[in-house]
């Protein structure tokens, strides 16, 4: 694993995670499908949406795991493209894995599904601002 130069700096203690996150997101950003959309929707508060035509509610499932939102489809295996005969197949109605990598604080809210699109609903609080004053001691 090739090691990001930014991150060797001295004045950076304790970014491995952070590093970690970067390669994660890049990892996601290289998968195509399904195509998707992020807006925000006011102050705080994020929509991801996936065209998931072809797909019901139950064969899709939503997970967040160590700030990792991960999207999953499961097409019907009862009605495979052996099962019929397309003239043309424009539909992509293959499994998918699509992951967001959330920064910490953020949350899901809920997901709904509506016309082929699933909309998950996320929430970015304001982060609390902390000031801590550090006593200095001294050797006496």
């Amino acid at each position: 694993m090739n090691r990001t130069i930014l991150f060797d700096s001295p004045f950076l203690l304790g970014f491995d995670h952070t590093r970690s996150l970067i390669e994660r997101a890049a990892k996601a950003a290289s998968e195509g499908y399904p195509p998707y959309n992020v807006e925000e929707c006011g102050e705080g508060r994020l929509r991801i949406t996936l065209a998931v035509a072809g797909f019901a509610a139950d064969q899709l499932s939503v997970s967040l795991e160590d700030n990792q939102l991960v999207v999953t489809g499961r097409g019907d295996k009862d009605r495979t493209a052996a099962d019929r005969a397309f003239l043309h197949r424009g539909i992509a109605a293959r499994n998918f894995v699509r992951s967001f990598v959330l920064a910490d604080g953020m949350d899901v809210e809920g997901a709904s599904m509506e016309h082929g699109l699933l909309h998950i609903d996320v929430l970015r609080p304001e982060p609390a601002r902390l000031v801590r004053e550090i006593p200095i001691r001294t050797g006496a």
